[in-house]
């Protein structure tokens, strides 16, 4: 052994291990999976870029496929060529591609298995979208690093102006772990990234809304949904495709079954090759010819069956035993950041969007730079413009320092000297100014716009967002996989009969649902049946009629709003209590709901939501078309605020706003303009000292403001007395608040035939009639309507409407509040105040 020779002892376990994870880490990162920005492996984006360097784009002659592999592995990609040929004839082939990156021309192969031609043989070049992948790259929107011999660079991700990962899939296969990413509607896709970049809120169960599921380029059929919403979810998941075929009468009496759609990736060869092998194996009797009669128009095969069996068992059978049905495995697995990583619905729209965010702003900037350099040779001309006569003198009279010259007479820059030197005598003493002003001027005003966008954030989301509807207007189609019902999937809703429901809520918040058939209608003046088993303290605090179909949106003092389908109240029977509500969604300590609304469809229509401290808002139904587990915020609350009221309005109402001092204000519902469902809202009234809203309400052409105050004390005033007034003012007075009264407690829009229930603070509480209370000015006190003493005082007040009392005579039966009844029956009279 020679001494310069130097042996190093190493544990071959740990070499292994190092080795073998160095290969895998290759072999994950360089070959095997996508990049979740772009969605192309290497061999992909080289392939792309090298194509777009040699301006082989769609609107140039294809050329040999040859030349495009030699362009590839020559710089970039230093590896056989049939493993570029390979990847580039799939981009090109149709049945393997949602959206074809690349135009070939000539034999690509065929759904068959049939391989492509020898490249000397094709032709190709890119396709109109696949230039939407690059554009812009030559404007530093992304980074460039070496290629494999350092002699060239080639981009480390390409802008990908859509979201080329979900709209055309991935597969591969890496070290321990492979991806399987199928490919969706362009359309649906870029919805889903508008809708996510619109309210950054957006759940997987929002994006389902608009992605419905994959769409595969050879069509067929996804049945059911539960594979898609667990893939969406989890980013794992599996789907069944089925062949789309029909069943058809024949002339001879017979019946054959047409096969028009298959399976991805399918090989419909082989397919048929398989349906023969039952058929000869008798694992399937009945079919008496097979033939495949397909041609460049699309796919058909024929499958004629014996009279005697039935055409269904047949179809069946081969959906079990043949590839006419597959499963098709969903492993949402990408690169992030250089890593690996199973991601949902959700996260992996939000790399695509944060990509685009960083691609804009830097495309933004590289423009902002060349509009700031152009100005400056800009500023430069004007100056020679200014001094014409002077600069033609010193060019002329100077040897070889004309630039140095200038630049000392001038103050100019070295470019601008430049520029002015370059230029020929004769455009130099033809240069026009008016033309050289206005475009200076233009660069101006690009030069404030470009800066406004990289100062606001939603502005560049707006570009990005349009750039993609207009991708979408351009190249969508429409969906050709079809997603039907899957016999083994059973939603529980299609279970539920839809049927007219009561739905009913207490004061203390026990909530149950009894069909319309439990009770019936009375003549007026009953007493009605008994509607509700309660405690003492206890009553009804909100009743309506809708469908078991219909959801059920609870808005909570906390600005929040959960969603329920009626179905999922526990139904209950006409006496029974009802359920806790906090049983049935998860609100947290000190959170109560102060307002179901019964929602058919969100497609028509606004919610209207007040606060304790004075705030409205009015949002779009839709834009409550959504669901959390944990809740959606309907309001964005200011501190020590909460949600008193929501009331359902159709966007030409008037509202009346009560508070507690006894001010109210009245104005048209058009004074607060639609906000998003995450807005905080603007000034119903302005607020004195220690008040606050108790109501709000919707006004109605015959209605009347009921008032009711602590001390027990009430009164009905026409909303005639009520002048419409301007959102955000102090109101007008509405009570006539004094030591005996005490403050405004309730207030609601009444009608004659309504009936008021009022609780104390110790749990006692009475039911009168509305039209037994005094009608009088806006500026009275009223009479009283419950007798209370120093230790008590009223808490609450809660209305049952005239259908309520009519149909459903929902009425609190216990001794306690009859008691009340009679007791107080003497202290309801009129006694002006």
């Amino acid at each position: 052994m020679n001494e310069s020779e130097t042996i190093v002892h190493v544990d071959i376990m740990d070499e292994m291990k190092k080795s073998y994870m160095d290969y895998a880490m290759s072999v994950i990162v360089s070959r095997a999976l996508p990049d979740a920005r772009d969605g192309l492996k290497p061999v992909h984006r080289r392939i792309l870029y090298a194509m777009n360097e040699i301006n082989f784009t769609h609107d140039k002659p294809h050329r040999k496929s040859a030349r495009i592999v030699g362009e590839v592995i020559g710089k970039y990609h230093p590896h056989g060529d049939s493993s570029i040929y390979g990847a580039m004839v799939r981009f090109a082939q149709d049945f393997s591609m949602r959206y074809p990156l690349v135009d070939g021309q000539g034999n690509f192969g065929s759904i068959d298995g049939d391989g492509a031609a020898a490249m000397r043989y094709t032709e190709a070049r890119m396709t109109r979208l696949s230039g939407e992948l690059l554009r812009d790259i030559e404007k530093n929107t992304v980074d460039f690093v070496p290629n494999f011999d350092e002699t060239e660079t080639q981009p480390a991700v390409l802008p990908s102006r859509f979201p080329n990962l979900l709209v055309n899939g991935s597969n591969g296969i890496a070290v321990g772990m492979a991806t399987s990413i199928p490919p969706h509607n362009l359309g649906e896709v870029i919805d889903a990234a508008v809708r996510m970049m619109d309210d950054p809120e957006t759940d997987v169960y929002d994006l389902m809304e608009c992605v419905k599921g994959p769409d595969f380029p050879t069509g067929a059929e996804i049945m059911g949904i539960e594979g898609i919403k667990r893939a969406y979810r989890t980013g794992r998941g599996r789907v069944i495709l089925r062949s789309k075929a029909e069943i058809e009468d024949m002339k001879n009496g017979k019946t054959r079954i047409i096969v028009t759609e298959i399976p991805y990736q399918v090989n419909k060869s082989k397919m048929i090759e398989g349906i023969a092998e039952l058929v000869k194996s008798k694992r399937v009797e009945g079919i008496t010819d097979l033939r495949d009669e397909s041609n460049r128009k699309g796919i058909r095969v024929v499958i004629e069956l014996r009279r005697d069996v039935n055409a269904n068992i047949i179809l069946n059978q081969l959906y079990k035993h043949s590839q006419l049905q597959v499963s098709y495995s969903i492993i949402l697995l990408a690169l992030v950041g250089g890593e690996p990583k199973v991601m949902n619905l959700r996260e992996l729209i939000s790399v695509y969007i944060e990509h685009q965010v960083d691609v804009e702003t830097r495309r933004v900037a590289f423009d902002l730079q060349k509009a700031r350099d152009r100005a400056h040779i800009l500023e430069g001309l004007r100056i020679a413009i200014d001094n014409i006569d002077e600069v033609i003198r010193i060019i002329r009279s100077a040897y070889n320092d004309a630039e140095l010259k200038l630049i000392e007479r001038f103050d100019l820059s070295e470019i601008q000297a430049k520029t002015i030197v370059d230029m020929r005598l004769r455009r130099l003493q033809g240069l026009e100014c008016e033309k050289i002003e206005n475009e200076y001027n233009e660069i101006l005003k690009t030069i404030e716009y470009l800066i406004s966008l990289l100062e606001n954030k939603p502005l560049l989301l707006n570009i990005i967002k349009e750039d993609l509807m207009r991708i979408k207007k351009q190249y969508n189609d429409e969906r050709r996989t079809e997603i039907s019902i899957n016999p083994d999937e059973i939603d529980y809703e299609d279970l539920i009969e839809e049927d007219e429901v009561i739905i009913t809520l207490t004061h203390a918040g026990y909530i149950k649902r009894v069909s319309t058939g439990e009770y019936v209608s009375q003549k007026r003046g009953g007493r009605g049946k008994t509607g509700l088993s309660t405690r003492e303290e206890d009553f009804v605090n909100d009743i309506f009629t809708t469908s078991t179909h219909d959801y059920l949106l609870f808005f909570t003092n906390f600005g929040k709003v959960y969603r329920m389908k009626a179905y999922r109240i526990p139904d209950g029977s006409r006496i029974s209590k009802g359920t806790a509500i906090v049983n049935l969604l998860p609100l947290e300590p000190e959170e109560c709901v102060n307002a179901i609304v019964p929602i058919k469809d969100f497609e028509n229509g606004y919610l209207t939501l007040c606060t304790k401290q004075g705030v409205i808002k009015k949002t779009t139904l839709d834009q409550f078309d959504t669901s959390r587990k944990t809740g959606l915020i309907a309001i964005n609350l200011n501190e020590d605020d909460q949600l008193i009221s929501v009331k359902r309005t159709d966007g030409n109402n008037e509202m009346i706003v009560i508070t507690a001092n006894g001010k109210s204000i009245r104005f048209s519902e058009n004074d607060v303009r639609p906000m998003g469902r995450t807005a905080t809202g603007v000034r119903a009234i302005k607020l004195a000292d220690s008040d606050y809203v108790i109501e709000m309400d919707i006004v109605t052409e015959n209605g009347k403001v009921l008032i009711v105050s602590e001390n027990g004390y009430g009164k009905r005033t026409p909303l005639t007395e009520y002048r419409q007034q301007t959102r955000g003012g102090k109101g007008i007075i509405t009570y006539n608040i004094n030591s005996k009264t005490g403050r405004v407690i309730g207030a609601k829009v009444v009608e004659d035939s309504d009936d008021l229930m009022i609780i104390n603070d110790n749990g006692v509480l009475i039911r009168i009639k509305v039209d037994e209370i005094s009608v009088t000015g806006r500026i009275t006190s009223g009479v009283r309507l419950m007798k209370v003493n120093d230790e008590t005082s009223l808490v609450s007040i809660a209305l049952i409407k005239e259908d309520d009392s009519d149909e459903t005579e929902l009425e609190a039966t216990d001794e306690n509040i009859k008691a009340n009844e009679v007791s107080n029956e003497t202290e309801s009279q009129t006694e002006e105040v």
